[in-house]
């Protein structure tokens, strides 16, 4: 048996990306102290997909169904015996559903260290949820949030959570390697099929309603007449793909919309972009915010209290939800000249060097970890 060691890091789908937030702790953590192993509860990569960092990566390939109801109970005597086997110090949950698969196994477990971080709100609103957690965790238990109000929002939300058991560390990413990836404008439009002639709006993320892109589509709407170079152009994939294309359809902005689906590494396309917008209802502390500005980019961002202070008096803020306020917004960029917004995006990257150094995210865990299995 290694000296190091034995950490356990269960995320709920697999997805991996160099500057997830799970791969970063992977390198906060020293190789000579600790082994850790990256586990997925549901999917497993294809052929020349990326793998974890990790020494080892496990794919229990669970469906949908298996974690919900009566039948997650296979799921978590399996991770029962998994974790008694491999006799883990530490283990790492991210969202809700490692969380409460870990919940459940804590008094069975002999683990020393049991990590909780929510990346962003809603994880624990439900009351039986709140319960779960009031009932089950012992002081074995920590709670990070990727930001100052996610941290507010986790102790707002049960008794459990206190000023001692929750912090916040904020999400960053590795600034140099983030950059050395990035492919410059032209070659990052060529790969995505984007045209070169367009002032583009790019975001990253997945198709869901809570990112707003059904407001970035309306507010194009609003100002393609009065600027028609503009287009938008989206990355990532979900289940609201075919709702958009009925409105871009509707809006008849077949030739100024792109959606360009899943891409691994998405922030080496970053470039393609001459803005990069957030209109988000809700987030945590979005990377995809910080992979904006690594690529010295100009931003507009909802008004929310995860985005907004973090731009604020550097990008431009729009009212969460409201097209109008976007389109404004959108407007001011186009009518900007070149060397404005070149000089925005320089400071921006500035701010992200200055606010989210990956040195001090990884400080933080690596700390983080110390502490509790010298408890």
């Amino acid at each position: 048996m290694s000296d190091r060691k034995q950490i356990l890091q269960l995320q709920n789908s697999y997805n991996v990306m160099s500057s997830d937030l799970a791969e970063q702790i992977i390198k906060a953590l020293p190789a000579d102290q600790y082994e850790i192993t990256t586990a997925f509860l549901k999917g497993k990569p294809e052929d020349g997909q990326a793998v974890s960092a990790a020494g080892r990566s496990v794919y229990f390939d669970f469906n949908s169904k298996q974690l919900k109801g009566i039948r997650r109970w296979f799921a978590i005597r399996k991770l029962f015996r998994f974790c008694r086997d491999n006799h883990f110090d530490g283990i790492i949950c991210h969202r809700f559903k490692p969380t409460h698969i870990m919940l459940n196994l804590t008094k069975k477990l002999e683990t020393k260290a049991f990590i909780s971080i929510a990346h962003g709100f809603g994880d624990y609103d439900r009351s039986y949820r709140q319960k779960l957690v009031n009932r089950l965790i012992d002081e074995r238990w920590c709670f990070v949030g990727v930001s100052k109000p996610v941290k507010s929002y986790l102790i707002s939300t049960t008794g459990s959570m206190n000023e001692q058991n929750t912090l916040a560390i904020n999400n960053a990413i590795d600034i140099d390697q983030a950059v050395s990836i990035q492919l410059s404008r032209e070659q990052a439009r060529s790969e995505l099929g984007l045209p070169e002639d367009r002032f583009i709006f790019g975001t990253i993320g997945r198709l869901v309603e809570i990112k707003g892109h059904a407001v970035m589509i309306d507010a194009l709407s609003d100002i393609i007449r009065q600027y028609p170079n503009a287009a938008v152009a989206i990355i990532g994939w979900g289940e609201e793909e075919q709702n958009l294309r009925q409105q871009i359809a509707r809006l008849g902005l077949q030739d100024s919309v792109f959606l360009l689906g899943k891409r691994e590494e998405a922030i080496k396309y970053v470039r393609a972009f001459d803005v990069f917008t957030l209109p988000s209802f809700t987030e945590g502390l979005p990377l995809a915010l910080l992979e904006g500005m690594s690529g010295a980019l100009p931003v507009i961002g909802s008004d929310i209290d995860t985005i907004k202070p973090y731009i604020q008096g550097l990008g431009q803020i729009c009212k969460v939800g409201d097209s109008k306020s976007l389109a404004e917004a959108m407007g001011y960029y186009l009518s900007s000249p070149a060397e404005a917004l070149e000089e925005q995006g320089q400071q921006l990257y500035e701010a992200l060097c200055e606010r989210h150094n990956i040195a001090d995210f990884r400080e933080a865990y690596r700390d983080l970890m110390d502490k509790m299995l010298m408890q």
